[in-house]
């Protein structure tokens, strides 16, 4: 049986029209077909791969920890140089009071450990996120997000969340005293790339404040300098009490965080001990590629030309089919008018060699996310393919 039939017949499927391209090797921007045919990853595999596929300083790092040791034991117990190394690299990237990092092995894992601190350190029962928010498929972050329709199968969900629109000044008031905490994308990703003003979020950081809720900011798709910071909301002149992570964080390997104060992460060691645990999270080989690549895009200055690239992309996009553009940095959306129009358009640009996609909640918006190191001449040669797509339908 050939690799395309065991796929169909063996591996759990999610939809009944995979992309069903088949990838025998990645580097950089590209990915290579087994007939060597070359495919520009536009939305560096749903935004994990900011630095390439296979940057050579992350591949050498995983390498070097495979020789010395892979799992040892569950997260916590003991000294791991990936684990700690790792978690120093990301507070000094961090404001203060983020200074304790507890690592686990996605983002979804991240939401649900930051949801449990939440209720954990402040004793309240309500979660608040927002309409169209995506944190996670797994039940926690299910009940989070923010579309019925990927949940109304799945019901009873986790009782207490109440959901609010994003970007909405006057909903703030639904944050009371009997929340433990509101989650908010920094960016709606799969919502379309939706963006709040700077006044929202200060009034929603203080609101949090006023009434004693936690904020947290999932950054799962927008940290690791996607926007042109390293994190988000230092655009916005705020500081969460818990940050979440994940996706670009790991260089291509599966590693996730949720951080926060000492004062607040404490309360995880009693009543009950061992309040959240996970037995592969901060796993040292991920550990070891993911501070591989925060040097990576310090060393490289991967954050200086993010906003010259993303303009660089509005600048070529102009067709009368695209309706609009919207973007925080390197994380666009590309507004087409229906999905049966950009169907057609993203089948077209896979043919031709550029991949990209749609996003969850927003199915008429192509994605464009490439890895960070992608070049001006690499931008202008992925567009006209994406015009060329955009003529052909």
């Amino acid at each position: 049986m050939s690799n395309r039939q065991l796929f169909l017949s063996h591996l759990a499927q999610t939809t009944d029209f995979p992309l069903l391209v088949e990838i025998e090797r990645a580097e950089g921007i590209y990915m290579y077909s087994p007939e060597g045919k070359a495919y520009i990853d536009l939305i560096s595999g749903i935004g994990v791969s900011n630095v390439g596929h296979c940057h050579p300083h992350v591949v050498k790092a995983a390498k070097d920890q495979i020789d010395k040791y892979m799992h040892l034991m569950v997260y916590g117990e003991y000294v791991q140089t990936p684990q700690v190394k790792l978690a120093e690299a990301l507070v000094r990237t961090l404001p203060a009071p983020l200074t304790s990092v507890y690592l686990v092995n996605s983002g979804s894992e991240a939401i649900e450990g930051a949801m449990k601190l939440a209720k954990r350190f402040t004793g309240r029962p309500h979660i608040i996120s927002c309409k169209d928010a995506y944190h996670g498929s797994s039940q926690g972050a299910l009940s989070a997000g923010g579309n019925e329709f990927f949940k109304q199968n799945y019901r009873p969900l986790i009782p207490g969340h109440l959901h609010m629109p994003f970007n909405s000044l006057p909903a703030l008031d639904l944050i009371d005293h009997q929340t433990a905490a509101v989650l908010v994308e920094t960016v709606q990703g799969e919502a379309g790339v939706r963006i709040a003003s700077p006044e929202y979020f200060a009034a929603l950081r203080a609101r949090c404040t006023e009434v004693g809720a936690l904020l947290i900011l999932d950054e799962i798709q927008v940290g690791f300098g996607r926007t042109g910071k390293f994190w988000a909301f230092e655009h916005y002149n705020i500081v969460p009490d818990i940050l979440v992570s994940a996706k670009g964080m790991g260089g291509g390997m599966p590693i996730g965080a949720f951080i926060s104060s000492k004062e607040i992460m404490d309360v995880l060691k009693d009543n009950p001990i061992l309040g959240h645990i996970t037995t592969f999270g901060g796993h040292p080989v991920s550990a070891a590629a993911s501070l591989a690549t925060i040097e990576t895009i310090m060393s490289e200055n991967l954050l200086a030309e993010v906003e010259a690239k993303a303009d660089y992309f509005r600048s070529l996009l102009v067709h009368p089919k695209i309706i609009n553009i919207r973007n925080k940095g390197l994380m666009m959306a590309v507004e087409l008018e229906s999905f049966e129009l950009l169907k057609p358009v993203i089948d077209k640009a896979i043919e031709l060699g550029v991949v990209t996609d749609w996003f969850l909640f927003c199915d008429n918006s192509m994605r464009i996310a490439p890895p960070l190191i992608i070049t001006f001449d690499e931008i202008k040669k992925a567009c006209n393919i994406i015009l060329q797509a955009l003529d052909s339908v």
